[in-house]
C-alpha cells in the first residue's frame, strides 16, 4: 500500500506544469495616482541574500500559478518525506525484533 502511495505521489508531483519560489507582493506608490496601479514584486531568499523581481501585470497570472505549483510540491514532498520515514521505522523495529538476545 505505501509504494503505490509513494508512486502516486511522485506521478502528482511529476505533472505539476510550473514552479516559483518566493513571496508575491502588491505595492503602489503615494506619489503617482492610482491608475498606475498596483504594482508587483516577487521576492525570495537565495544563497544567504533577498532577491527582488518586479512582475509585470500580463505575468502576474502565470506567477501565481507558479507560487501554487511549488506550494503543491513542498506539501507533496512532506507527504512523501512522512510515508518514507513510517516504513523506516517500520523495518528498524522489524529488524530489532528478528534480532531477538540469545
Amino acid at each position: 500500500m505505501s509504494t503505490l502511495s509513494k508512486r502516486h505521489i511522485l506521478q502528482q508531483i511529476a505533472v505539476i506544469p510550473a514552479m516559483e519560489r518566493g513571496k508575491l507582493s502588491t505595492y503602489s506608490f503615494k506619489e503617482r495616482s492610482g491608475l498606475a496601479g498596483p504594482y508587483h514584486k516577487l521576492q525570495h531568499w537565495q544563497e544567504g541574500k533577498n532577491h527582488t523581481r518586479y512582475v509585470p501585470a500580463d505575468e502576474l497570472p502565470a506567477v501565481e500559478a507558479a507560487l501554487a505549483g511549488y506550494a503543491q510540491y513542498q506539501q507533496l514532498t512532506e507527504r512523501y518525506a512522512q510515508l518514507v520515514i513510517a516504513e523506516t521505522r517500520q523495518n528498524l523495529a522489524a529488524s530489532k525484533k528478528s534480532k531477538s538476545p540469545p
